[in-house]
C-alpha cells in the first residue's frame, strides 16, 4: 500500500522508525519531510503536502504525527477530502477506519512510545471502512458541506 507520512520536529525519530517500520512490512511509503531535524520548523510545510497527496491518489493513506498530534490533525483536515483522526490506542485507529473511513492517522510522538504508534498505524492500515449505511450517510453530509464552501471543487 501506499503510504504517505509527515511530521515536523516534535516526531521526528518517530516519523524515522515508523518509516523503516513501514517499508519493512513491504509498504511503498512517500515521506514528505522532516528531512532533517530543525527544532523552528512548522508542521504545516510538511502536514498539508501530506494531506494533498493522501487525496491525489485515491487508495493511498496517510500518517502526520507530531508532538500531540492534534495541531497535525488540524492541518490535515484542512485539505478538501481528507478524513483525518488523532489516535492514541489501536481501538481510535480501528474506529476511525471502520465508521469514517479516515485516510490520515495523527499521532503524537511525546504521547505514546514508538511500539504504540505502530500498533496503531498497524491496525489503521490493515482495517477497511465497514460501508454501514449510517456511516457512509454521514460521510456523505461532511462531504456535501465540504463541496459547498466557497472556493470548493464540487
Amino acid at each position: 500500500m501506499r503510504v504517505h507520512i509527515a511530521t515536523d520536529h516534535a516526531a521526528f525519530e518517530e516519523k524515522k522508525a515508523l518509516v523503516e517500520r513501514l517499508q519493512q512490512a513491504g509498504h511503498d511509503v512517500v515521506d514528505h519531510g522532516a528531512h532533517e531535524y530543525d527544532a523552528e520548523d512548522d508542521y504545516p510545510d510538511f502536514i498539508i503536502p501530506c494531506a494533498e497527496a493522501v487525496v491525489g491518489e485515491p487508495g493511498s493513506l496517510g500518517i502526520v504525527l507530531g508532538g500531540s498530534g492534534n495541531g497535525e490533525q488540524i492541518a490535515a483536515n484542512k485539505v478538501t477530502g481528507v478524513r483525518a483522526a488523532l489516535a492514541y490506542n489501536t481501538e481510535l485507529a480501528k474506529l476511525s477506519r471502520e465508521h469514517n473511513n479516515a485516510n490520515v492517522l495523527s499521532l503524537g510522538g511525546r504521547m505514546n512510545s514508538i511500539d504504540e504508534c505502530w500498533a496503531m498505524v498497524e491496525v489503521f492500515l490493515a482495517t477497511e471502512f465497514a460501508g454501514v449505511a449510517r456511516h457512509q450517510r454521514r460521510i456523505d453530509k461532511m462531504a456535501a458541506y465540504e463541496a459547498s464552501r466557497p472556493g470548493q471543487a464540487s
